[in-house]
């Protein structure tokens, strides 16, 4: 496993992190999901990524269950703050980034994952309906309160980024980190997110580098999805996969296979390294529904893609590519989740 600094700051992460997105806590049984943590500790990985809203706190408390009993020094936890949680009916003050939920949030979160504090706290999305000002204040409480370490955030935009930097500064803590989907197929935070973290000294922590499955070449033109795949899965990404099933990009998709093998490389072994290729990113996270998944994935640590390999694939993948700056603006909620 390699590791790289987060931001300017002097924490270092594995450059694969562990997230449980989809599965813990939803679609995977918990002995398998604590299997998964477990394959992710034997294979070096020591980041781990959650939130609060993934299957309403079960997947913080999965988790929590699986570290339970590592060395808390030798992890780190990474959750977020921003959607809905808690029982139904929810409550209007259950999300968002008010001062109220955030603090109220840390402590849920540190209860289910069982720790007195996370290493990285990160805002899950932009709140328009809160003062920036109020949303960073009070992660400079949870930080001064030893909660929280770090301060990340989400799919912001750099205008947004931009703005809670210099209010982390004027308060005295560090906003060290920007998670964004990234990947092959979707490269909408090159020409301004990275540009303005790289100034700021933020990393990126990308979700999604295999692009919810479809860059490991197992969705074929022409072919309806594999069965139990997240494309068949209403609550497991359907929406989120459905944008890359067109013929034309799986048939793109499928031309990477030669230069995988080139490279001694599996097609999402290649998806994870490519992201790692960006020096702003610290790490890529990756997902698993089975330990082996993790083992596989983990092999695209330290591997160096040559020049004219990233060439070649630029080649292949054509207009399939998506790189609208704009679009990031898109991830910001514009209106109250409850």
């Amino acid at each position: 496993m390699e590791f790289r600094y987060l931001g300017r700051s002097g924490l270092q992460i594995s450059e694969i992190t562990y997230g449980n997105w989809l599965t813990h806590g939803s679609q995977v049984e918990n002995d398998v999901a604590t299997e998964c943590v477990r394959a992710a500790l034997d294979a070096g990985i020591t980041s781990f990524d959650t939130a609060d809203a993934y299957a309403n706190g079960k997947a913080e408390e999965v988790l929590g269950a699986a570290l339970a009993g590592q060395r808390r020094e030798s992890l780190e936890v990474f959750t977020k703050v921003y959607w809905p949680t808690g029982p139904d009916p929810k409550h209007k003050n259950d999300a968002g980034l008010s001062r109220k939920h955030v603090l109220e949030s840390i402590d849920g979160s540190l209860r289910r994952l069982q720790m007195d504090y996370v290493d990285l706290y990160q805002a899950h999305r932009y709140d328009n309906f809160t003062p920036l000002e109020e949303t960073m204040q009070a992660f400079a409480d949870v930080v001064r309160a030893g909660k929280a370490l770090y301060i990340g955030v989400s799919e912001w935009t750099p205008e947004q980024i931009r703005s809670a930097h210099s209010l982390a500064t004027d308060l005295g803590i560090s906003l060290v980190s920007s998670q964004p989907q990234y990947s092959m197929l979707w490269r909408v935070i090159e020409d301004e997110v990275v540009p303005t973290c790289e100034e700021l000294g933020l990393s990126q922590i990308v979700w999604s580098p295999i692009a919810q499955g479809v860059l490991t070449g197992k969705y074929k033109p022409g072919e309806q999805p594999p069965s139990g795949s997240r494309a068949t899965d209403p609550k497991g990404g359907a929406d989120v996969i459905k944008r890359w099933l067109a013929d034309d990009v799986l048939t793109r998709v499928q031309e990477l296979a030669p230069v995988a093998g080139d490279l001694g490389l599996s097609m999402a072994q290649l998806a994870v390294a490519w992201v790692l290729q960006n020096e702003n990113v610290a790490a890529a996270i990756i997902g698993a529904s089975r330990p082996e998944q993790v083992g596989e994935n983990v092999k695209a640590a330290g591997v160096r893609i040559p020049d004219d390999a990233m060439k070649q694939i630029d080649e292949v993948l054509g207009d399939a590519v998506t790189r609208d700056a704009a679009l990031v603006a898109r991830s910001t909620p514009q209106k109250r989740p409850v």
